[in-house]
């Protein structure tokens, strides 16, 4: 699917720094103000007074993108211009600024200079947000009118104490996800230790993030609020662990890693982590029982933590959930088109959503089809898919990751409702009041879509425990990374060995998670990958389960020699590395 709609082109991201502004590309003719600049000697040689350059208007916020080898010209303009530099941000080789209002379009004509964003402030960020709310797939219409869970903000239930875990490409602090919003866990990519660590560069993380809990700075009030970003549980925390950098890549023991982690630090260092979403999964067929990465997911789930896992984007007739959605203690979450509508008499259960054997099915589906959540400009798949954009500030895609994500939402809700909800009774919620879509078999929607409304005021299910057999963590670390693997300095990881080629011991390190203390403290310790060359890396089997992208083929849960070259973020350059195998569940993103 693909959007008609012609998107500006990316604006560079604003870390920390509220951004907006409407991009501009072609430069005007030189203004008086830029004479006075070249008379300064900034721009070429010549006299003139101070005067001249400074300004009495009033300072507007601006970004500056500087050009390579610029030197500091950019910023003695800025000061030339009667402003002031604020901080650097390295990660799109620019810096904070405050500039007079007539002398923004002088300072984009600057030698060195390569873009000036405006922050718009939050009237343009509004309109980015207004703009759409209409849509089916926008969070407004999802959260209120689809999902419910304007039933619970209603009831004073925002998700305001809860932490939600989320394992994925990082988090960038863009509105909506800035302030406290987000604490970051460990940073388990190669990113890690660069101006890149915890952020976001492949824009997968933090569009979940938006949906789960984002919440615009400006949002006074949630409930019907059709200006501002607002998310499923608008007060909740996010907790971030990267494991995804801007190359997409990981491998299935770094997933397990940062699961061990949540698992060991959920309730540390005010932490309150009581939901963990995962909108990833390979394809490995290993039974849950004996699979370490659904094993690991099991353990958070017995910690008191609800595991949240999209289902994969195979599509109808795979009759398998992807791993560890697979283990029937978590909840399996598969996709939904409701069209916008409070009734479910016109869903259709996403074709691209994985179906069930009729034993392990979804647990239940959920708005996944063309949702709008926060834009990472510059990003891998902001570059890649600009018919994704809406306006300044937001993406759009479409997938079992986005279906998953409003779940995690969904649940946050329930666990502020009654905090003492266990993982087994928040899913005996969730899925006992889900309302059956028509047409769908079981296979397909399992119990139907989420509807909050009529869990707000669903008694408890005091007898919600489930008592499948336990996963032992004892098998394959290799089977569990199913048909894809890593290549790290030249050597392809296979065989029962972590991403730094250690040997992993299934029931020994089963064993360890259980007692607290195991193999991935090694990753965990100082997330540092020193010496380590990563040469065509990719995600080893941890999918992002997409079928297409923008056009680009999935084929099986591998990159059909698609190839990522030249791109460069803040001096750390990516050249001819080639995708080879994985996907996160965003189906297309148009």
């Amino acid at each position: 699917m693909h959007s008609n709609q012609q998107e500006p082109s990316p604006v560079a991201p604003s870390y920390g720094v509220t951004w907006g502004g409407v991009p501009r590309h072609a430069r005007r003719a030189m203004t008086v103000a830029v004479a006075t600049l070249v008379a300064a000697g900034l721009t070429g040689p010549a006299v003139a007074s101070a005067a001249t350059l400074t300004s009495s208007a009033d300072p507007v916020s601006v970004i500056v993108r500087e050009s390579a080898g610029s030197g500091n010209a950019p910023e003695r303009a800025v000061s030339a211009f009667g402003g002031s530099v604020g901080r650097p941000l390295d990660i799109i080789g620019g810096f904070t600024a405050e500039v007079p209002a007539d002398r923004i379009e002088a300072l984009r004509g600057v030698a060195g200079v390569q873009s000036v964003t405006v922050d718009a402030g939050l009237e343009l960020q509004s309109a980015d947000v207004e703009s759409q709310a209409a849509q089916a797939g926008s969070l407004y219409t999802i959260a209120n009118e689809v999902t419910g869970a304007s039933a619970m903000w209603d009831a004073g239930y925002t998700g305001a104490g809860v932490d939600v875990a989320v394992i994925d490409s990082g988090i960038v602090p863009v509105d909506g996800l800035n302030g406290t919003k987000v604490v970051h866990g460990p940073d388990l990519t190669l990113e890690n230790h660069t101006p890149a660590q915890n952020l976001d560069t492949y824009g997968h993380g933090t569009n979940m993030a938006g949906i789960i809990a984002g919440r615009d700075a400006a949002a006074g009030t949630v409930s019907g609020n059709s200006t501002d970003f607002v998310g499923m549980a608008p007060d909740a925390r996010i907790v971030s662990i990267k494991v995804a950098d801007a190359k997409g890549q990981t491998d299935v023991s770094q997933a397990i890693a940062a699961i061990d982690w949540v698992v060991q630090n959920h309730d540390k260092n005010g932490m309150n982590i009581r939901v963990l979403n995962m909108s990833f999964g390979t394809d490995g067929v290993q039974d849950y029982v004996l699979d370490p990465l659904a094993f690991a997911a099991e353990q958070a789930w017995h910690e008191g933590i609800v595991v949240v896992v999209a289902v994969g984007n195979e599509g109808f007739g795979t009759q398998k959930v992807n791993n560890p959605a697979y283990d029937p203690y978590l909840i399996a979450v598969g996709s939904g088109n409701t069209n916008g509508t409070a009734t479910t008499a016109d869903d259709v259960v996403s074709a691209f959503s994985n179906d069930g054997d009729g034993t392990r099915n979804p647990d239940l589906v959920a708005p996944g089809e063309k949702v709008v959540s926060l834009r990472v400009p510059g990003s891998y798949l902001d570059t890649q898919y600009p018919a994704a954009r809406i306006g300044e500030r937001l993406f759009r895609g479409s997938g079992t990751s986005q279906a998953a994500a409003v779940v995690s939402g969904a649940a946050a809700l329930l666990l502020q409702q009654r905090p003492e909800l266990t993982p087994d009774q928040v899913k005996a919620l969730l899925t006992g009041s889900a309302a059956a879509i028509p047409g769908a078999t079981a296979a397909q929607q399992g119990a139907g879509l989420v509807d909050l409304a009529k869990a707000k005021d669903t008694a408890t299910p005091v007898d919600a425990k489930q008592s499948f057999t336990l996963a032992t963590g004892a098998g394959s670390l290799e089977l569990s990374r199913g048909s894809v693997h890593v290549t790290v300095a030249g050597k392809e990881i296979r065989g029962e060995v972590d991403i730094r080629g250690k040997a992993f011991d299934a029931s020994s390190w089963a064993a360890g998670l259980k007692k607290g203390t195991n193999w991935s403290s090694s990753l965990l310790s100082g997330v540092t990958w020193s010496g380590v060359t990563w040469s065509g890396v990719t995600w080893s089997g941890v999918t992002w389960s997409g079928v297409t992208w923008s056009g680009v083929t999935w084929s099986g849960v591998t990159w059909s020699g698609v190839t990522w070259s030249g791109v460069t973020w803040s001096g750390v350059t990516w050249s001819g590395v080639t995708w080879s195998g994985v996907t996160w569940s965003g189906v297309t993103w148009s």
